[in-house]
């Protein structure tokens, strides 16, 4: 059997113009862990829209579209034009699962929630010969005992981050605009790998930098506290998630540091009171966000914070106030949101049953767009405060402000760096990847999130000049 996985692109991502480095950071997993429950016989193929050509001249057997609201309108052509062929066609991901009856007009089957255990069932149904339309992951759910990711299906030099992985699933908490907790809605909502299991996952990797992009890697305080302790000695440097609950209680942020973390997301999403008992992020309330912050930089892991704009209690004020604390709190890069109301989620239907939703046009939903009536501004000044708190936070003086607000000299120039080459070389970002040169920058990366001293952080700074010269 002939099978074709595809994640289609978004529309930014195929510009011919601008190529933003994020749409290259990393392989579609969610795809080549389901491509490992085909039999041996069968020939897959994967293909990573935002990154190469996609040919639909083809006839695949059986083709698997992962489909994201940003990307649903892509997907559905891309869908419709392979059953149109002859193909069976079937449809899974986040929107899928939110919107069931939309994606089953532009497919034979859909998969809702996560699909390791469907995926398998409906292979041996459609190897039988009568598939259903509908699958939906509920109760049996586990990560234990499933086979390797197909990582030969992944074109490595295509990205900047070829080594990410994923060893749980889902999130313990349940805020109220989180996209997963509907997708892990009907069953367990958060289970992880056996650590021997993602240990060895690990091993296979090549190099020395990681990437997990686990929505919490600390939710499982045993799991994690295993896992760190397996990986020291490894030589590893890795980049993570977590909330800001979690590095705050016992000492699983100094045991992942000492496993070789590096750098952190972590989502601090709002600074009012009100704000995170109205969208049930109860982890977040009565916490200190500075305190989380001094514990990570004192451990020499960078920050990458996240934020919340447009919740009902946010004024006008808001933006300043978020840059002026990620600032003086030496957040390293930040990442702004305008809240956006998925469908699927508790938010939503909020919104949408006070008539507060404007539109229904999927593409606009990427947390850059106005889609619904904000209570405390106008939609105009949401989206400006909101390209505002970008523009002013990637400054060069505030880059350097909350380099310099690290005790240690080395920390200071790690962040500098970091911060630096992650938004200020955006055009050479674009070029590099129109180069396909994005596998010689994983040097300069590793540099920056080694641990070094003052010397070594000079030599990481001459390394990234070289990588980028060498690249254009």
């Amino acid at each position: 059997m002939k099978v074709k996985f595809i994640l289609p692109a978004l529309i930014e991502a195929k510009s011919p113009l601008w190529r933003p480095i994020k749409y290259s950071l990393f392989p579609p997993l969610g795809l080549a862990t389901l491509a490992a429950f085909l039999d041996r016989e069968d020939q897959a193929e994967l293909v990573d829209d935002h990154v190469e050509a996609l040919n639909i001249d083809d006839r695949p057997d059986l083709v698997v579209i992962q489909v994201y609201i940003t990307s649903a309108r892509r997907a559905y052509a891309i869908a419709d034009h392979y059953r149109a062929a002859g193909s069976h066609v079937a449809l899974g991901g986040l929107h899928v699962t939110s919107l069931p009856e939309e994606a089953a007009q532009h497919s034979d089957t859909v998969f809702l929630g996560p699909g390791e255990q469907t995926f398998p069932e409906f292979l041996r149904d459609l190897r039988a010969g009568h598939p259903k339309k509908r699958y939906a992951s509920a109760q049996g759910r586990t990560i234990e005992a499933i086979p390797p990711v197909r990582r030969d299906l992944i074109k490595r030099e295509l990205y900047l981050v070829p080594n990410s992985i994923v060893v749980t699933r889902g999130c313990p908490q349940h805020c109220d605009f989180c996209y997963k907790d509907a997708f892990f809605g009907g069953g367990r909502s958060f289970y992880t790998q056996r650590v021997d299991e993602a240990l060895a996952e690990i091993d296979r990797l090549p190099g020395r930098h990681l990437y997990f992009l686990d929505d919490h890697l600390f939710g499982d305080r045993r799991f994690a506290a295993a896992l760190f302790d397996g990986m020291r000695g490894m030589n590893r440097l890795f980049q993570a998630a977590a909330t800001v609950d979690s590095i705050l209680r016992g000492n699983i942020a100094e045991r992942a540091a000492e496993a070789g973390l590096r750098s952190l997301f972590v989502g601090f999403k709002t600074f009012s009171s009100e704000n995170l008992k109205s969208c049930n992020k109860k982890q977040n309330l009565a916490r200190d966000y500075s305190a989380a912050a001094r514990r990570l930089s004192d451990l020499g892991v960078m920050i990458n914070g996240t934020f919340v704009f447009g919740m009902d209690d946010d004024d006008e004020t808001v933006f300043d106030r978020t840059v002026d604390w990620a600032v003086r709190n030496g957040v390293t890069t930040s990442t702004f949101h305008i809240q956006t109301p998925y469908p699927g989620t508790r938010l939503f239907q909020s919104l949408s049953g006070q008539s507060r939703i404007t539109t229904r046009d999927w593409e606009l939903y990427d947390t850059r767009h106005v889609v619904f009536r904000p209570a405390r501004l106008s939609p105009q000044q949401l989206h400006d405060g909101y390209k505002r708190a970008y523009r002013e936070f990637y400054g060069w003086k505030n880059i350097a402000a909350a380099a310099l607000s690290h005790r240690e000299a080395k920390h200071a120039a790690k962040h500098f760096f970091y911060a630096a080459g992650w938004k200020k070389m955006e055009p050479v970002w674009d070029v590099v990847i129109k180069l396909r040169m994005l596998g010689h920058m994983m040097p300069a990366l590793e540099a920056v999130l080694s641990k070094s001293s003052m010397p070594d952080a000079a030599r990481a700074s001459s390394d990234i000049q070289q990588h980028v010269a060498r690249a254009l």
